[in-house]
């Protein structure tokens, strides 16, 4: 009995913690939940989880909603996954750190556009403090993930 419940936690920890981190959306930590992003990206490409590619696209529908962004985030990760299927040129599940580099890619080039679609001082202190908040987030996040997972 033990057994099969630390399993079903194994195999529910991506979905449970996408889940948690879009939920506990706060304004200047977690805004939109766009800390969302970081299990989204690791567990569709670095260490792929079956099924979450479905639930990535739902949950970045979900963050441009509470962001009030127009199918942004949703369209930046379905190119992101469209040119994922170049993995002879991209090779994500062997980079080092997680993957932490090419995230900081993904975020700071979304962020970036964010930012010149509404030019300002405040836009850019917030976005600078979200995407260092994401990077810096995003190796302790991916390590909770591997080790429910039993992947190191």
């Amino acid at each position: 009995m033990k057994t099969n419940v630390l399993n079903f936690l194994r195999r529910a920890c991506p979905y449970l913690l996408l889940v948690a981190l879009w939920r506990l959306a706060v304004p200047v930590w977690n805004p939109a939940g766009i800390l969302a992003l970081i299990p989204i990206f690791y567990c569709s490409f670095v260490r792929p989880v079956p099924w979450f590619a479905g639930l990535s696209v739902i949950f970045c529908f979900l963050i441009d909603y509470n962001s009030n962004t127009l199918f942004f985030w949703t369209s930046l990760y379905c190119l992101i996954y469209a040119l994922n299927g170049f993995q002879t040129f991209f090779d994500l599940p062997r980079a080092p750190n997680n993957a932490l580099m090419p995230f900081s890619v993904f975020v700071g080039t979304g962020i970036l556009i964010l930012f010149f679609a509404h030019i300002s001082w405040a836009n850019l202190g917030r976005d600078i403090w979200t995407f260092v908040w994401l990077c810096a987030l995003y190796e302790p996040i991916t390590i909770l993930i591997a080790g429910a997972q039993n992947d190191r």
